[in-house]
């Protein structure tokens, strides 16, 4: 098959990848920002070297991402099916991003998949959907609430008797570590989408047997991650660091180090993508619930859940309309 399609589609994945570094930037670095533990500037730039130090650390949930989700025909409709999911995608990142929501570009891109998928009659692997995104997608945000509220209860125990003031400097500096180790997590989950997609673009079009990821696949959205999280997210990171709830030094801390956690234990245990947006933001919530229910802003954060709620399906929706109309055109 030609090779031009095919680098067309890398160079959409590519934009993709980069519109999921300004989208998602606001996850890593939120909450610091929100507490002054770093500067916006600052935070970028630590947020762009973890996002690029993470995606080199993994290539599993690529692999799952790749294979496991659809199985998309050769030659140019398996191109086409994947175009259309990259499209949807970012017309849905590109959308939430424009309303300051901070929804899930991962779960956009399977929507995307699966919608293009159903289009374009290619088989869609509903076991693999149900066990590698949707149980993760209900379960992530659940056990990073409850990670939350439990470790922000721990920190609230273990310093209550230490001066608020000087235990408010201690985890400024603290979340200096937290807030690279949810960036890294970032990188580590988010890129690796990305990967699996391109490498799907490349078995596809004839260029790649298997799904291991080539070396010079994991540089480019490394590098193209970086990029777009270097760029910022301003609308998604005043939601997640303010308007959620007002977070202080020590539960800034807390919301980042349960969200690395949870994403380092899906992306090497259990090697299934889940949402970095979904795991944060549960997080949060689960630490400013231990203030008090009230504290938590639940109107905004129901706005987030249903933005969650319609990701899949909305994602699934573009790329679909756009593989009908494309599919009647040119095959």
């Amino acid at each position: 098959m030609d090779l031009l399609p095919v680098l067309a589609i890398i160079a959409i994945a590519l934009a993709f990848d980069y519109t999921n570094g300004f989208h998602d930037a606001a996850n890593a670095i939120a909450t610091s920002v929100s507490t002054r533990a770093l500067t916006p500037r600052a935070a970028l730039i630590m947020a762009a070297v973890a996002n690029l130090a993470g995606a080199l650390l993994g290539t599993e949930v690529a692999k799952t991402v790749g294979e496991g989700i659809v199985a998309a025909p050769s030659g140019g409709e398996g191109l086409l099916l994947v175009f259309c999911a990259l499209f949807g995608a970012i017309v849905w990142n590109l959308i939430t991003w424009y309303f300051g929501l901070p929804s899930s570009s991962s779960h956009a891109l399977i929507g995307g998949l699966v919608g293009a998928a159903l289009s374009s009659d290619a088989v869609v692997k509903w076991a693999g959907v149900v066990d590698k995104v949707v149980i993760p997608m209900v379960v992530s945000p659940i056990v990073g609430f409850g990670l939350g509220y439990l470790l922000m209860l721990g920190l609230l125990w273990a310093f209550r008797r230490a001066h608020p003031a000087r235990v408010s400097r201690g985890f400024r500096y603290a979340q200096t570590v937290s807030a690279a180790a949810m960036a890294l997590g970032h990188g580590l989950q988010d890129a690796q989408k990305t990967m699996g997609v391109i490498v799907l673009a490349l078995v596809v079009g004839g260029y790649h047997t298997g799904f291991d990821v080539p070396l010079w696949v994991i540089l480019a959205v490394a590098l193209a991650l970086a990029a777009g999280t270097y760029s910022g997210g301003w609308r998604i990171m005043r939601t997640l660091g303010r308007r959620i709830i007002h977070l202080d030094p020590p539960r800034g801390f807390a919301a980042e180090t349960a969200a690395a956690a949870v994403l380092y234990t899906t992306a090497y245990v259990f090697k299934v993508p889940i949402s970095t947006t979904h795991t944060i933001t549960a997080s949060v919530m689960g630490v400013g619930a231990t203030k008090r229910l009230s504290a938590v802003r639940w109107g905004v954060a129901t706005n987030i859940v249903t933005a969650w709620v319609l990701t899949i399906p909305a994602a699934a929706l573009v790329a679909a309309a756009l593989e009908s109309v494309l599919h009647a055109l040119m095959f």
